[in-house]
Protein backbone atom coordinates (compact mmCIF):
# COMPACT_ATOMS: atom_id res chain seq x y z
CA UNK A 1 0.00 0.00 0.00
CA UNK A 2 3.05 1.98 0.22
CA UNK A 3 2.88 2.97 -3.52
CA UNK A 4 -0.05 5.27 -5.60
CA UNK A 5 -0.08 2.00 -7.62
CA UNK A 6 -1.05 -0.17 -4.99
CA UNK A 7 -3.52 2.14 -4.11
CA UNK A 8 -5.26 2.43 -7.35
CA UNK A 9 -4.98 -1.35 -6.98
CA UNK A 10 -6.96 -1.81 -4.05
CA UNK A 11 -9.44 1.36 -5.20
CA UNK A 12 -10.32 -1.00 -7.57
CA UNK A 13 -11.17 -3.75 -5.96
CA UNK A 14 -12.72 -1.69 -3.27
CA UNK A 15 -15.07 -0.55 -6.18
CA UNK A 16 -15.75 -3.98 -7.40
CA UNK A 17 -17.07 -5.10 -4.37
CA UNK A 18 -19.40 -2.38 -3.51
CA UNK A 19 -20.91 -3.25 -7.00
CA UNK A 20 -21.95 -5.81 -6.39
CA UNK A 21 -24.60 -4.36 -4.13
CA UNK A 22 -25.13 -1.20 -5.66
CA UNK A 23 -26.18 -0.78 -9.83
CA UNK A 24 -25.49 1.73 -12.08
CA UNK A 25 -24.26 4.16 -9.82
CA UNK A 26 -20.18 3.53 -10.37
CA UNK A 27 -19.13 7.18 -10.95
CA UNK A 28 -20.76 7.95 -7.31
CA UNK A 29 -18.59 5.23 -6.05
CA UNK A 30 -15.69 6.61 -7.48
CA UNK A 31 -16.61 10.27 -6.40
CA UNK A 32 -17.08 8.99 -2.70
CA UNK A 33 -13.84 6.80 -2.42
CA UNK A 34 -11.78 10.17 -3.31
CA UNK A 35 -13.61 11.73 -0.89
CA UNK A 36 -12.48 8.93 1.87
CA UNK A 37 -9.28 8.96 0.51
CA UNK A 38 -8.97 12.82 0.81
CA UNK A 39 -9.54 12.75 4.41
CA UNK A 40 -13.11 14.36 3.89
CA UNK A 41 -16.50 13.81 4.74
CA UNK A 42 -19.12 13.41 2.28
CA UNK A 43 -23.00 14.74 1.75
CA UNK A 44 -25.07 12.74 -0.41
CA UNK A 45 -28.11 15.15 -1.51
CA UNK A 46 -30.78 13.74 -3.63
CA UNK A 47 -34.73 12.06 -3.34
CA UNK A 48 -35.39 9.26 -0.86
CA UNK A 49 -35.18 5.79 -2.22
CA UNK A 50 -32.42 6.55 -4.68
CA UNK A 51 -29.49 4.33 -2.28
CA UNK A 52 -27.85 6.89 -0.35
CA UNK A 53 -28.18 4.99 2.78
CA UNK A 54 -27.10 1.47 1.00
CA UNK A 55 -24.13 3.58 -0.45
CA UNK A 56 -23.00 4.27 3.20
CA UNK A 57 -23.36 0.84 4.69
CA UNK A 58 -21.53 -1.21 1.74
CA UNK A 59 -18.82 1.38 1.99
CA UNK A 60 -18.22 0.73 5.94
CA UNK A 61 -18.67 -3.31 4.59
CA UNK A 62 -16.19 -3.16 1.98
CA UNK A 63 -13.51 -0.56 4.15
CA UNK A 64 -13.47 -3.03 7.27
CA UNK A 65 -14.83 -0.12 9.53
CA UNK A 66 -16.91 -0.30 12.86
CA UNK A 67 -20.13 1.84 11.60
CA UNK A 68 -22.81 3.45 13.18
CA UNK A 69 -25.92 5.18 12.09
CA UNK A 70 -27.91 8.11 13.54
CA UNK A 71 -31.19 8.79 12.33
CA UNK A 72 -31.63 12.68 12.39
CA UNK A 73 -35.03 13.81 13.96
CA UNK A 74 -36.30 16.94 15.14
CA UNK A 75 -36.53 16.41 18.66
CA UNK A 76 -32.46 14.86 18.53
CA UNK A 77 -30.38 16.25 21.39
CA UNK A 78 -26.42 17.02 21.01
CA UNK A 79 -25.78 14.27 23.65
CA UNK A 80 -27.85 11.83 21.29
CA UNK A 81 -24.84 12.45 18.79
CA UNK A 82 -21.51 12.89 20.86
CA UNK A 83 -22.35 11.45 24.41
CA UNK A 84 -23.25 12.84 27.79
CA UNK A 85 -21.75 12.39 31.60
CA UNK A 86 -23.85 10.56 33.94
CA UNK A 87 -24.04 9.30 37.24
CA UNK A 88 -22.89 6.11 37.31
CA UNK A 89 -24.85 4.83 41.02
CA UNK A 90 -22.55 1.53 41.77
CA UNK A 91 -19.00 3.38 41.61
CA UNK A 92 -20.64 6.57 42.91
CA UNK A 93 -18.89 8.40 40.39
CA UNK A 94 -19.67 10.57 37.00
CA UNK A 95 -19.22 8.40 33.94
CA UNK A 96 -19.04 9.13 30.27
CA UNK A 97 -21.53 7.33 27.79
CA UNK A 98 -20.08 8.12 24.48
CA UNK A 99 -22.36 8.82 21.61
CA UNK A 100 -22.94 7.01 17.81
CA UNK A 101 -20.32 9.93 17.07
CA UNK A 102 -17.57 7.53 18.40
CA UNK A 103 -17.12 5.35 15.21
CA UNK A 104 -14.60 5.21 11.85
CA UNK A 105 -17.78 5.74 9.30
CA UNK A 106 -20.62 7.49 10.73
CA UNK A 107 -24.19 7.68 8.43
CA UNK A 108 -25.86 10.90 9.82
CA UNK A 109 -28.97 9.83 8.06
CA UNK A 110 -31.32 12.78 6.95
CA UNK A 111 -29.28 15.53 8.75
CA UNK A 112 -31.31 18.10 7.60
CA UNK A 113 -34.42 16.79 9.52
CA UNK A 114 -32.82 18.23 12.69
CA UNK A 115 -32.58 21.62 14.34
CA UNK A 116 -29.03 23.39 13.96
CA UNK A 117 -28.11 23.08 17.55
CA UNK A 118 -27.84 19.28 17.12
CA UNK A 119 -26.83 19.66 13.66
CA UNK A 120 -23.41 21.49 15.00
CA UNK A 121 -22.47 19.03 17.31
CA UNK A 122 -21.20 17.48 14.60
CA UNK A 123 -19.08 20.69 13.59
CA UNK A 124 -15.96 19.90 16.33
CA UNK A 125 -16.06 16.28 15.53
CA UNK A 126 -16.27 16.54 11.27
CA UNK A 127 -13.66 19.53 11.44
CA UNK A 128 -10.90 17.91 14.08
CA UNK A 129 -11.41 14.73 14.55
CA UNK A 130 -12.36 14.98 18.30
CA UNK A 131 -14.98 15.65 20.94
CA UNK A 132 -15.91 18.34 23.78
CA UNK A 133 -18.19 17.19 26.56
CA UNK A 134 -18.07 19.15 29.83
CA UNK A 135 -14.63 20.75 29.44
CA UNK A 136 -12.62 17.30 28.06
CA UNK A 137 -11.83 16.60 25.16
CA UNK A 138 -12.22 12.45 23.23
CA UNK A 139 -10.34 11.74 20.40
CA UNK A 140 -12.38 9.46 17.67
CA UNK A 141 -11.48 6.40 16.44
CA UNK A 142 -9.16 6.92 13.14
CA UNK A 143 -10.46 6.67 10.43
CA UNK A 144 -13.13 8.92 11.42
CA UNK A 145 -16.05 9.19 8.09
CA UNK A 146 -19.12 11.14 7.83
CA UNK A 147 -21.34 10.09 5.24
CA UNK A 148 -24.81 12.07 5.74
CA UNK A 149 -27.83 12.40 3.29
CA UNK A 150 -30.07 15.27 3.10
CA UNK A 151 -33.43 14.92 1.59
CA UNK A 152 -33.52 18.78 -0.49
CA UNK A 153 -37.47 18.12 -1.63
CA UNK A 154 -39.54 18.21 1.72
CA UNK A 155 -39.52 21.58 3.91
CA UNK A 156 -41.64 20.79 6.55
CA UNK A 157 -39.98 19.59 9.54
CA UNK A 158 -36.16 20.41 7.96
CA UNK A 159 -33.89 22.57 8.64
CA UNK A 160 -31.16 23.90 6.04
CA UNK A 161 -27.81 23.21 6.98
CA UNK A 162 -25.83 26.34 7.82
CA UNK A 163 -22.80 27.57 5.75
CA UNK A 164 -20.30 26.19 8.67
CA UNK A 165 -21.53 22.70 8.46
CA UNK A 166 -21.71 22.70 4.42
CA UNK A 167 -18.32 23.71 4.25
CA UNK A 168 -17.44 20.97 6.73
CA UNK A 169 -17.70 18.64 4.16
CA UNK A 170 -15.48 17.90 1.65
CA UNK A 171 -17.60 17.44 -1.16
CA UNK A 172 -21.64 16.97 -2.09
CA UNK A 173 -23.06 14.66 -4.26
CA UNK A 174 -26.28 13.96 -5.85
CA UNK A 175 -27.08 11.25 -7.76
CA UNK A 176 -30.20 11.34 -9.81
CA UNK A 177 -32.64 8.38 -10.98
CA UNK A 178 -30.76 5.36 -12.48
CA UNK A 179 -31.30 4.71 -16.69
CA UNK A 180 -34.33 2.37 -17.13
CA UNK A 181 -31.48 -0.37 -18.25
CA UNK A 182 -29.71 -0.14 -14.89
CA UNK A 183 -33.07 -0.55 -12.74
CA UNK A 184 -34.12 -3.39 -14.72
CA UNK A 185 -30.84 -4.53 -13.96
CA UNK A 186 -30.86 -3.85 -9.92
CA UNK A 187 -34.66 -5.87 -9.97
CA UNK A 188 -33.18 -8.54 -11.82
CA UNK A 189 -30.54 -8.93 -9.29
CA UNK A 190 -33.46 -8.46 -6.75
CA UNK A 191 -35.48 -11.49 -8.12
CA UNK A 192 -32.22 -13.93 -8.59
CA UNK A 193 -30.53 -13.41 -5.30
CA UNK A 194 -33.89 -14.26 -3.50
CA UNK A 195 -33.12 -12.27 -0.77
CA UNK A 196 -33.14 -8.41 0.28
CA UNK A 197 -29.48 -7.90 1.03
CA UNK A 198 -25.89 -8.97 -0.93
CA UNK A 199 -23.44 -9.96 1.61
CA UNK A 200 -20.10 -8.30 1.13
CA UNK A 201 -16.56 -8.87 1.84
CA UNK A 202 -13.85 -6.22 3.47
CA UNK A 203 -11.62 -5.41 1.08
CA UNK A 204 -9.36 -3.56 3.23
CA UNK A 205 -9.34 -2.43 6.61
CA UNK A 206 -9.22 0.79 8.91
CA UNK A 207 -5.22 0.18 8.67
CA UNK A 208 -5.02 -0.16 4.70
CA UNK A 209 -7.73 3.16 4.61
CA UNK A 210 -5.11 5.53 6.32
CA UNK A 211 -2.40 3.68 4.58
CA UNK A 212 -4.42 4.81 1.41
CA UNK A 213 -4.30 8.43 2.35
CA UNK A 214 -1.01 8.20 3.38
CA UNK A 215 -0.02 7.23 -0.08
CA UNK A 216 -2.68 10.36 -1.81
CA UNK A 217 0.53 13.05 -0.57
CA UNK A 218 2.75 11.32 -3.11
CA UNK A 219 0.76 12.25 -6.16
CA UNK A 220 2.26 14.85 -8.05
CA UNK A 221 0.71 18.34 -9.07
CA UNK A 222 2.76 21.25 -11.00
CA UNK A 223 2.88 24.84 -10.18
CA UNK A 224 0.58 25.79 -12.57
CA UNK A 225 -1.87 23.17 -12.30
CA UNK A 226 -2.27 24.99 -8.43
CA UNK A 227 -2.76 28.36 -10.11
CA UNK A 228 -5.66 26.58 -11.94
CA UNK A 229 -7.38 25.24 -9.14
CA UNK A 230 -6.43 29.00 -7.88
CA UNK A 231 -8.17 30.49 -10.20
CA UNK A 232 -11.72 28.25 -10.62
CA UNK A 233 -12.00 28.98 -6.85
CA UNK A 234 -11.51 32.94 -7.57
CA UNK A 235 -13.86 32.95 -10.17
CA UNK A 236 -16.42 31.84 -7.53
CA UNK A 237 -15.49 34.92 -5.60
CA UNK A 238 -16.21 36.97 -8.33
CA UNK A 239 -18.54 35.52 -10.62
CA UNK A 240 -22.17 37.61 -10.17
CA UNK A 241 -24.58 35.53 -10.02
CA UNK A 242 -22.63 34.44 -6.72
CA UNK A 243 -23.23 36.47 -3.47
CA UNK A 244 -20.46 34.47 -1.42
CA UNK A 245 -17.75 32.43 -2.76
CA UNK A 246 -15.52 29.16 -2.03
CA UNK A 247 -13.26 29.71 0.65
CA UNK A 248 -9.86 28.47 1.41
CA UNK A 249 -11.42 25.29 2.80
CA UNK A 250 -12.75 24.78 -0.92
CA UNK A 251 -9.11 25.46 -2.47
CA UNK A 252 -8.12 22.55 -0.14
CA UNK A 253 -10.84 20.56 -0.99
CA UNK A 254 -10.61 20.66 -4.66
CA UNK A 255 -6.46 20.05 -4.71
CA UNK A 256 -6.87 16.83 -2.67
CA UNK A 257 -9.75 15.46 -4.42
CA UNK A 258 -8.00 15.91 -7.53
CA UNK A 259 -5.31 14.46 -6.42
CA UNK A 260 -7.77 11.12 -5.66
CA UNK A 261 -8.86 11.14 -8.94
CA UNK A 262 -5.49 10.96 -10.61
CA UNK A 263 -5.48 8.28 -8.07
CA UNK A 264 -8.19 6.32 -9.48
CA UNK A 265 -6.92 6.80 -12.38
CA UNK A 266 -3.94 4.85 -11.77
CA UNK A 267 -1.33 8.38 -12.22
CA UNK A 268 0.72 9.66 -9.73
CA UNK A 269 0.36 13.04 -10.97
CA UNK A 270 -2.26 15.08 -11.76
CA UNK A 271 -4.05 16.65 -14.84
CA UNK A 272 -6.27 19.65 -15.66
CA UNK A 273 -9.19 16.94 -16.27
CA UNK A 274 -8.64 15.38 -12.93
CA UNK A 275 -9.24 18.95 -11.56
CA UNK A 276 -12.43 19.33 -13.57
CA UNK A 277 -14.15 16.37 -12.47
CA UNK A 278 -14.53 16.89 -9.37
CA UNK A 279 -15.07 20.45 -9.11
CA UNK A 280 -18.75 20.80 -9.22
CA UNK A 281 -18.65 18.31 -6.32
CA UNK A 282 -15.95 20.24 -4.54
CA UNK A 283 -17.40 23.95 -4.54
CA UNK A 284 -20.32 23.72 -5.51
CA UNK A 285 -21.86 23.70 -1.97
CA UNK A 286 -19.33 26.15 -0.72
CA UNK A 287 -21.04 28.76 -2.88
CA UNK A 288 -23.83 31.04 -1.96
CA UNK A 289 -26.45 32.39 -5.19
CA UNK A 290 -28.26 35.29 -4.99
CA UNK A 291 -32.04 35.13 -4.08
CA UNK A 292 -32.84 36.10 -7.47
CA UNK A 293 -31.77 32.88 -8.46
CA UNK A 294 -33.38 30.72 -6.07
CA UNK A 295 -36.66 32.04 -7.65
CA UNK A 296 -35.62 31.49 -10.99
CA UNK A 297 -34.44 27.75 -9.76
CA UNK A 298 -30.87 27.40 -10.36
CA UNK A 299 -29.05 25.80 -8.87
CA UNK A 300 -25.46 26.18 -7.34
CA UNK A 301 -24.76 23.32 -9.36
CA UNK A 302 -25.36 24.53 -13.15
CA UNK A 303 -24.17 28.05 -12.07
CA UNK A 304 -20.61 26.34 -10.96
CA UNK A 305 -20.53 24.13 -14.14
CA UNK A 306 -20.56 27.26 -16.32
CA UNK A 307 -18.27 29.36 -14.25
CA UNK A 308 -15.70 26.17 -14.58
CA UNK A 309 -16.17 26.18 -18.66
CA UNK A 310 -15.36 29.50 -18.64
CA UNK A 311 -11.71 29.26 -16.73
CA UNK A 312 -8.73 28.49 -19.04
CA UNK A 313 -7.68 25.36 -18.82
CA UNK A 314 -3.72 24.72 -18.72
CA UNK A 315 -1.86 23.73 -21.80
CA UNK A 316 0.82 22.23 -19.99
CA UNK A 317 1.80 18.22 -20.13
CA UNK A 318 2.45 17.44 -16.20
CA UNK A 319 3.67 13.99 -17.31
CA UNK A 320 6.76 15.37 -19.38
CA UNK A 321 7.46 17.06 -15.96
CA UNK A 322 7.15 14.03 -13.38
CA UNK A 323 10.29 12.89 -13.83
CA UNK A 324 10.93 9.24 -12.85
CA UNK A 325 7.57 7.96 -13.51
CA UNK A 326 7.53 6.39 -16.49
CA UNK A 327 5.63 3.17 -15.06
CA UNK A 328 2.59 4.86 -13.65
CA UNK A 329 2.43 7.10 -17.15
CA UNK A 330 2.53 3.82 -19.09
CA UNK A 331 -0.38 2.56 -16.87
CA UNK A 332 -2.34 5.61 -17.74
CA UNK A 333 -1.84 5.52 -21.26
Amino acid sequence: MGTTGQAAQVCTAILDELERAVVGRRRTLELVLIGILAGGHVLLEDLPGLGKTLIARSFARVLGLDFARIQFTPDLLPSDVVGATLYDQRSAEMVFRPGPVFTQLLLADEINRTPPKTQAALLEAMGEGQVSVDGQTRKLPEPFIVLATDNPIEYEGTYELPEAQLDRFLMRLRMGYLTTSDETAMLRRRVDRAGDYVQLSPVTSPEGVLAMRKSLEQVEITGDLLDYVMAIVTATRHNPQVQVGASSRGGLALLQLARGQALLNQRDYVVPDDIKQVAVSALAHRITLRPELWVRQVSSDDVMTKLLSAVPTPKTDPAARAGGRGQTRAVAG
